[in-house]
């Protein structure tokens, strides 16, 4: 037989085969469209309670898109679309404070200066009950805040529940233009070593990181603490230009890859402002996004040496797609990679509660289980981990309570809310009486219980007592903000900051960057107690 015709032979006898998983492929197809079609009409005509055709379809819509199982894709209805807009994009207008859900109520956490919240009088500890016309108990802080968001000048009504206050305090806000800092302060720590705390990567982050920069360096800094703990991102461009900060022009930092399109590589266009002093980052699982991308990129080009505990792990990116009736897709399109090829997103899976958990905590996480990870390598050669997120070089973990402050927390947490107004009024007190270097008194935590005591917060004598040492640290970590600043804080703080401490310690010991990985190298191989 000759070779064509074994050839034609083999191909008549494929073909078939083809064809039928064509056909099998199609036909698969076109039952599961029918099992769609199937579901909406029964719906539609027989489930109990009436749903109009509008309805059934954003339904649907909104089920495939939580099938997907990503927290970011999301079905965005006109009103969510508009305040999406106006968060990410326009001029918005709020009222200064800063929310979190505490046990079922949207809680002020703090207010910000020279807003209309402290105008107000709101204080922290606040619930929020009433926002307009609508009762908010059981939302989300998404949602409480994207109602109090709005049109600078415009107006919101909000009722505040106050603890030992029986009806609701109510208060008419006018909108306005709130801008919180990001970077609130910057210090020099002993007179040697420049600390800035970078909360957000918003319009202005560059610009004043790089005047905290300039005037550490002015002061005699020999080294710097970056410290982007608790910091969840934010504009892109300015993720971009912090890290030109530190790298040299033509430096990558990080690429944007999808599919169906080229990848997106960006660098550093233009010169440093700080490419030789010692930089150190600080970073925990609250560090996300831009802060990712910066600490990977300058992680990579061997600039600045990365301590803490592994970030969030937040490397997606999502386009919005215009939909009809006002609608619009946010849908994850593309993942962000830093120079060495990591990807930044980490593994997350969606439990039946709705929540979206690691598949891969860090909570444990030791130099051992860091080893298991995929190993890449930065430009000098060092191991650095991939797997997601950004592995820290030196891994600290923040201290610890003990066992009888862990047993005062756990009696308080139920009562946290009227606690934390107790210790904010106490503390504004305490504010014309104390000094910058102030000793705090035994009397203050003990009439501080009285006043917990009277309001209702039930906690024996005995345990409080035994955590006497968390209470004396919070309550002078509050009276110290809210007399002298958060810089005042910070440096009073710094003993109870083991992360910070292993920064320092690190800088003072190495007098280059280069010597900065050669003590993370001896950290990583000697035995650990932590």
């Amino acid at each position: 037989m000759s070779r064509y015709r074994r050839h034609f032979i083999a191909a008549a006898l494929v073909l078939p085969l083809i064809a039928g998983a064509f056909v099998q492929q199609n036909t698969g197809t076109l039952e599961s469209a029918r099992l769609l079609e199937q579901v909406m009409q029964l719906v539609s005509n027989r489930f109990v309670d009436t749903l109009n055709t509008a309805q059934l379809y954003e339904k649907a819509a909104r089920g495939l898109v939580r099938e997907l199982n990503d927290p970011y894709t999301t079905l965005l209805s006109p009103r969510e679309l508009s305040n999406f807009n106006a968060s990410t994009g326009g001029r918005y207008g709020g009222i200064g404070m800063e929310i979190a859900e505490v046990q079922g109520f949207v809680t002020v956490q703090r207010v910000f200066p020279h807003t209309p919240a402290e105008q107000a009088g709101v204080q922290e500890g606040d619930r929020i009950v009433v926002v307009d016309t609508m009762q908010v108990r059981g939302w989300t802080t998404t949602q409480v805040s994207d109602v109090l968001k709005g049109t600078p000048g415009s107006r919101v009504s909000v009722q505040f529940q106050r603890p030992g206050v029986a009806e609701p305090i109510p208060v008419r806000f006018t909108r306005a233009i709130v801008h919180i800092p990001a970077v609130a302060y910057s210090i020099m720590l002993e007179n040697k070593y420049g600390y800035i705390p970078l909360q957000q990567f918003n319009e202005t982050a560059t610009k004043e990181l790089s005047a905290a920069v300039q005037t550490l360096r002015s002061q005699g800094a020999k080294g710097i603490i970056l410290d982007l703990r608790g910091n969840p991102g934010g504009i892109l461009d300015e993720a971009l230009t912090v890290s030109n900060l530190f790298l040299r022009e033509g430096q990558e930092i990080s690429s944007m890859r999808g599919r169906g399109i080229e990848p997106q590589i960006f660098t550093a266009r233009e010169r440093p402002l700080s490419a030789d002093l010692p930089l150190v980052i600080l970073q925990n699982g609250g560090s996300a996004s831009a802060s990712e991308i910066v600490a990977g990129a300058l992680q990579d080009h061997d600039r600045a040496l990365i301590v803490g505990t592994t970030s969030f792990g937040k490397g997606l990116v999502q386009t919005v797609y215009p939909l009809n009736g006002g609608y619009a897709l946010k849908m994850t399109t593309a993942k962000w990679f830093t120079p060495s090829g990591r990807s930044i997103q980490k593994e997350r899976k969606l439990l039946p509660n709705g929540e979206f958990v690691e598949v891969a905590p860090d909570s444990l996480e030791t130099e051992a289980t860091r080893r298991n990870k995929p190993q890449f390598r930065s430009d000098a050669g060092r191991i650095v981990y991939g797997g997601g997120a950004i592995t820290p070089d030196v891994i600290v973990r923040p201290d610890t309570l003990t066992a009888a402050e862990q047993r005062l927390v756990t009696a308080l947490a139920p009562q946290g809310q009227m606690f934390r107004t107790t210790l904010y009024d106490y503390a504004r007190e305490l504010k014309s009486q104390v000094k910058p270097d102030f000793v705090l008194q035994p009397a203050w935590r003990q009439e501080l219980y009285r006043r917990l005591s009277a309001a209702g917060v039930k906690v024996e004598q005995d345990l409080y007592d035994q955590g006497a040492s968390e209470i004396d640290r919070i309550l002078r970590d509050r009276v110290t903000v809210i007399a002298f600043g958060d810089s005042a804080a910070r440096r009073r703080s710094v003993a109870d900051d083991r992360q910070l401490t292993r920064a320092l310690e690190l800088l003072r010991r190495g007098q280059s960057q280069q010597d900065l990985f050669a003590l993370a190298r001896t950290l990583a191989a000697a035995p650990k107690k932590e």
